[in-house]
């Protein structure tokens, strides 16, 4: 048996058919249907946010934020070099120029101290990753962009159920936004979502994302980003049994920790923020121990994952500046399995094999 980095969460088939019956009957299957509505309503409740708007995925919801926001070919926008591609690759794809800024080196987060050094006079946003989950320094941030007139859109994609001083993380910035994709703590199988505190831009996405019709009429530039009721149901499935979720995770969490905690570095938590344990990563002395580990791990049938790896100011298609702390984090950061059924004799199984190659 394979144990991989993730399993995706399924919930209980009989729950899910109830919901596609209610499709069947009204053969609303897409184009802002009913489910799709009602999660937003549920998602917003739970979440305590004011707006969002439910589409495709977590990327094209970052495509849409900058232009919601009004970016434009050749503008600059300072982001970190330790994500998911996706975070950089969008921003090439809109012909916007990623400005890498690097990374603490303890919480993983983009370094608000050295974001003001990397703004110019084509700078017009700040794109920071709440890094598995671990919330920037979103005041610090604010300032630094209420400064210079910058707009921020905060790549959310591991910060769901997130909170700082007792306030939702997706309520910072100008725009979150977030990925429902089936390895996230909450899924839709595929799926994203856009959140802002203003309701005009939520409206304005909400054209962009229907091909730019308004009144079935085109209007503004658009494209199809919206998302289907299949897709709704599985998410107001998994929202109705977030809280078991949550439960199993920190219990599989607290295990690892409590195993591994004085064998390996972690990642700081931000203390005005909660740990909704999403990922489990654990940071080896260098890269050689960690591709020794590795090979060991794969030949056991355990499949962890170097997560972020490689920094993205390597790539060639992102390459600018070099960001030495990210660079030296993505080699020897490892993301272990988590996920919603894990045994504690799994564990006991990778914790074996994690301590014995340290040596």
């Amino acid at each position: 048996m394979h144990i991989n980095v993730n399993k995706p969460y399924l919930p209980d088939i009989k729950k899910y058919h109830q919901y596609l019956d209610s499709i069947w009957k009204n053969h609303h299957l897409t184009n802002f249907g009913p489910l799709s509505t009602l999660l937003e309503e549920k998602l917003c409740e739970y979440l305590k946010i004011p707006h969002i708007l439910f589409v495709t995925n977590g990327t094209i919801a970052l495509q849409i934020a900058y232009k919601l926001i009004g970016l434009k070919a050749t503008d600059e926008v300072i982001t970190t070099p330790f994500s998911f591609v996706a975070t950089s690759s969008t921003l090439s794809w809109e012909g916007l120029k990623a400005k890498f800024c690097d990374i603490d080196k303890k919480t993983f987060c983009i370094d608000s101290k050295k974001i003001a050094s990397k703004i110019n006079q084509k700078t017009k946003a700040i794109l920071p990753v709440h890094v598995f989950g671990n919330a920037c320094e979103v005041e610090e941030i604010e300032k630094i962009a209420k400064t210079h007139q910058l707009k921020i859109i905060y790549d959310a994609a591991h910060a769901f159920g997130v909170n700082y001083k007792e306030k939702n993380i997706l309520n910072y910035g100008d725009i979150s936004t977030l990925s429902f994709h089936a390895t996230k703590l909450f899924h839709t199988i595929e799926g994203g979502g856009i959140v802002c505190q203003d309701w005009a831009m939520i409206s304005q996405a909400k054209e962009i994302i229907n091909f730019g019709l308004k009144n079935s009429l085109p209007y503004t530039l658009g494209i199809n980003a919206k998302n289907s009721e299949f897709h709704a149901a599985m998410g107001l499935c998994i929202l109705e049994e977030m809280d078991f979720i949550l439960q199993e995770r920190q219990r599989i969490w607290d295990y690892y920790y409590s195993n591994l905690k004085d064998h390996f570095s972690f990642q700081k938590q931000n203390q005005n923020s909660n740990n909704n344990h999403h990922y489990f990563p654990i940071l080896f002395e260098n890269e050689t121990i960690l591709l020794k580990t590795l090979h060991a791990l794969n030949n056991q049938n355990i499949f962890p994952r170097r997560y972020f790896y490689p920094s993205l100011d390597t790539l060639p298609f992102l390459k600018n500046n070099e960001c030495p702390i990210s660079r030296d984090i993505a080699n020897r950061i490892l993301c272990l399995p988590i996920y919603i059924g894990l045994d504690k004799n799994t564990q006991d199984k990778i914790i074996k094999e994690l301590k014995s190659n340290l040596s």
